[in-house]
């Protein structure tokens, strides 16, 4: 097999390749909550996955050095929100380290399990931690759907190119 003319040339895998590769990969927002000893962390994730409908699992990653990984690492339930094109301020905060993500900017309450629910996203998933798996510097957490609600209104944040963008038709 030869080279198309229209490849580039290939580069030696690096977490800067990764990185510059996943830049162009528009991801779905969503912020992941958790809460324990009645202290909410929360976080942005575009890592959001559905791994199946039978049972009920999403999957996200987190890294280990996150400061909200030690309360996710014994958290029994996490909160998984969906949001819109309207939340990239809110997007922005849970991804900034060290801001105050539960402050009075963010409209939130204890939702099912005393998970952190967020008031106006898209949707909202409350699940019961079932793995935590090692992955590198990450952990891949799987949650098994429990309650929820989708009635929240508007199109999705996005993530790309290092930016929150809106879904254009």
């Amino acid at each position: 097999m030869t080279a198309s003319p229209e490849l580039g040339t290939a580069q030696a895998a690096s977490p800067e390749l990764l990185k510059s590769v996943f830049r162009r990969h528009a991801a779905g927002v969503a912020v992941i909550t958790a809460q324990q000893g009645g202290r909410p962390v929360g976080f942005t994730a575009t890592s959001l996955n559905s791994v199946a409908a039978e049972p009920p699992l999403v999957s996200f990653g987190i890294g280990t050095g996150s400061s909200s990984w030690p309360v996710v690492a014994e958290a029994d339930h996490i909160g998984v929100h969906i949001l819109g094109e309207h939340q990239q301020d809110l997007a922005a905060t849970f991804a900034r380290s060290g801001a105050d993500r539960f402050g009075p900017a963010t409209d939130w309450s204890p939702g099912p399990e005393g998970v952190p629910v967020i008031d106006g996203v898209l949707a909202w998933l409350v699940c019961k931690v079932v793995a935590r798996i090692p992955a590198g510097d990450h952990r891949i957490v799987l949650g098994q759907a429990v309650a929820g609600d989708l009635t929240g209104v508007g199109r999705p944040l996005l993530y790309h190119q290092g930016r929150f963008n809106a879904l254009r038709d």
